[in-house]
């Protein structure tokens, strides 16, 4: 007990007022793109028109990893890891400049025309790929307001042209600063999981650092999702070993089917599991795993996909921890058990610092308060199946701490798996 901020820690080890369950499905993602705002997160929600925020459709093939996070997440905290040069054109004493640098502002050109609706205005219309996405009817260059696509720059009148392309748009390079820079910006913010679609040793092993920052020190339970990391060996850590081969022909690999990864595991219930669920629109493992390659890769800590009835399964919902100990055992490698509790980490710790926390005294009634407001937390839980053989008069203690103002919480929480493996006896006669 030597924490100095206020708030409530929370530590799970095996045997040697108004409460609700938090929501899940938030997913913090970095990736280079070529438009949007560099080195800032941006927010989006399931269904939402990507275009303006991104430069394309979702349907785009530069969205395939947004694409990719979104068969699962509800939200995705998107960080743009890269600048670049921002596209221009000229037309007579106007500019145009793209919004955002990349490559992407090439594909804005603007179109210059007398109105037929106001004598001596003009219609300034700019186009994306040929289609128009904002039509303005000005007299002048002092008239144009910005767009999501275009700041004008200039004075003077302005002269029809048929389409000014805007041009030498460029997407800058990416540097392990912009990776720490990320993890900086979503410190703050409220995610399930935060993944990383390299290779990079150096990368991983931040992420995997940082993961552990926020759950040891700060109390918060996350997860990360890395390819090819089980040295990890942590239950913060999920290690993606293979790929996956998609309906339209489109091969995955482990850094990148890390994505949908973190998106099913971020929107996964507190009572669900993801062994043998499928992964959308995958046909086929890449590469397949021999049998016993299967086995040792579970054994390592390895979340893997295997090929199953013409479309791909998650062999087994664990994460890197495979190294128990008499303190912390096997169920910790298990991401079903593990979503439990943390699930009950965070509901504990919002209950706490949104009831109690410099608005309860520390006495007998308002400890008693809080126990009840914990019990009702565990029989939510046992409710939904999440946790079983929750006894509220054996399995919970608050009490006070050493300090005035600490209260120590003691409780027996059994999470309840999924049922994975079947042996059968069957007597012929």
């Amino acid at each position: 007990m030597n924490k100095v901020r206020p708030g409530v820690y929370i530590n799970f080890a095996t045997s040697g007022a108004p409460v609700v369950l938090g929501e899940r499905g938030t997913v913090a993602l970095a990736l280079p793109l070529s438009w949007g705002a560099p080195s800032a997160l941006t927010v989006l929600d399931a269904g939402e028109d990507t275009t303006a925020k991104l430069g394309y459709s979702l349907a785009a093939p530069e969205m395939l990893l947004v694409r990719e996070a979104f068969k699962r997440a509800s939200r995705l905290l998107l960080y743009r890891l890269n600048g670049g040069t921002a596209a221009k054109a000229t037309s007579g004493t106007l500019t145009a400049t793209a919004k955002y640098a990349g490559v992407r502002g090439n594909a804005l050109s603007i179109v210059i025309a007398a109105s037929v609706d106001k004598a001596g205005q003009f219609d300034v219309t700019t186009m994306l790929e040929g289609v128009a996405v904002n039509k303005q009817t000005v007299a002048n260059i002092a008239g144009l307001a910005a767009t999501d696509w275009i700041v004008w720059s200039g004075t003077g009148e302005l002269a029809a042209t048929a389409g000014a392309p805007l041009t030498g748009g460029a997407d800058g390079t990416v540097t392990n600063q912009n990776y720490t820079d990320f993890l900086a910006a979503i410190e703050l913010q409220d995610f399930n999981t935060v993944v990383y679609t390299g290779t990079d040793a150096v990368i991983k092993g931040l992420f995997a650092a940082f993961v552990s920052r926020m759950r040891e020190d700060e109390g918060r339970k996350i997860q990360t999702v890395l390819e090819n990391y089980t040295t990890a060996n942590d239950e913060g850590v999920i290690s993606v070993k293979n790929g996956v081969k998609l309906d339209n022909g489109t091969v995955l690999t482990a850094g990148q089917t890390a994505v949908w990864v973190a998106a099913a595991t971020a929107a996964a219930a507190a009572n669900e599991s993801l062994t043998y669920s499928r992964y959308e629109g995958a046909v086929d493992a890449a590469p397949r795993i021999t049998n016993s390659a299967t086995i040792a890769a579970l054994q390592g800590g390895e979340f893997l996909f295997t090929a199953r009835g013409g479309g791909v399964v998650v062999e087994q919902d664990i994460n890197s921890y495979h190294s128990p100990t008499a303190l912390k055992g096997k169920v910790f490698g298990k991401n079903a058990a593990l979503r439990v509790l943390d699930g009950l980490a965070n509901d504990f710790k919002n209950t706490f610092e949104n009831f109690y926390i410099g608005k309860m005294a520390n006495n007998d009634n308002g400890r008693s308060l809080f126990r009840k407001d914990c019990v009702k937390l565990m029989d939510q839980y046992q409710a939904i199946g999440a946790i079983q053989n929750f006894d509220p008069g054996q399995d919970i203690s608050v009490s006070q701490g050493a300090e005035p103002d600490t209260v120590v919480v003691n409780a027996a929480i059994q999470p309840v798996d999924s049922i994975e493996k079947i042996y059968m006896k069957v007597q012929v006669k």
